[in-house]
């Protein structure tokens, strides 16, 4: 029997883990798949391993790994492929198989428009920074520029630009001291699924930032579109799955 495993990243926060657990439960109703758990990579529960079990305990013998992450990085390239890893050796009756991260799609790049219209009107000449969470991964990097590149020439920046809240650079604390010497409307978008410690860092670095150009937005977070591209992702995985590919 066929089973799913969502993976999402945890948070501290507390409403983070629930924002997470709402949106994949209404996910669930688009997969006509009879088995479908939830779990987190960190910081919450049920783990990867308990989340794996619970398939297990109720029938599956194919378990779909949906990792829900932005970006192929540690988590999505190493940390869960090795969780994976254990359970075939404790489950070797069980097949599982892995799909990919929500990556570049032109509807994330809708959704992040409407996050800045959801804060302001653009000038003309504005400009706009996404935030990543950050990664020793250069594919992040690139995958973000890419994503940077495609809003700007979708919706016609000026410039838009990228960073990182850590690992490799240009670091948000980098940003904030060149743009001192600007004048002009930017929008910082947080580049990020939940509402999290990260997300509250951003506000917090901004507080005593005294340019009223530079508005902040909502992030990322889970819309419709987050969620046409997950599912998208996990039939693109189901299909593979039953042709024999993975």
């Amino acid at each position: 029997m066929q089973a799913i495993l969502y993976i999402a990243h945890g948070s501290r926060v507390k409403a983070g883990v629930e924002q997470a657990v709402t949106f994949l439960k209404s996910v669930q109703q688009e997969i006509e798949i009879p088995i479908q758990e939830i779990s987190f990579l960190e910081l919450a529960t049920p783990t990867i391993a308990e989340g794996i079990a619970s398939c297990i305990n109720q029938g599956a013998t194919a378990i779909a790994i949906v990792p829900i992450l932005l970006l192929a990085a540690q988590h999505a390239k190493h940390d869960i492929p090795s969780e994976i890893d254990k359970a075939k050796e404790q489950y070797p009756q069980v097949r599982f198989t892995y799909g990919e991260p929500l990556g570049v799609h032109e509807l994330l790049i809708d959704t992040l428009q409407t996050r800045i219209l959801e804060a302001r009107c653009p000038s003309s000449d504005a400009s706009v920074l996404l935030i990543g969470r950050g990664s020793s991964d250069p594919a992040v990097k690139s995958d973000l520029a890419k994503i940077a590149t495609r809003l700007r020439d979708k919706y016609a920046y000026e410039a838009v630009d990228t960073c990182f809240l850590y690992g490799m650079g240009p670091t948000f604390e980098d940003w904030l001291q060149q743009e001192k010497k600007r004048g002009n409307q930017v929008f910082i978008v947080p580049y990020l699924l939940f509402t999290g410690i990260l997300s509250q860092s951003i506000t917090r670095r901004l507080q005593d930032y005294e340019n009223k150009n530079v508005i902040l937005c909502e992030s990322l977070g889970y819309d419709d579109n987050v969620k046409k591209v997950l599912v998208e992702r996990i039939y693109q995985l189901l299909k593979l799955t039953k042709e024999g590919v993975l």
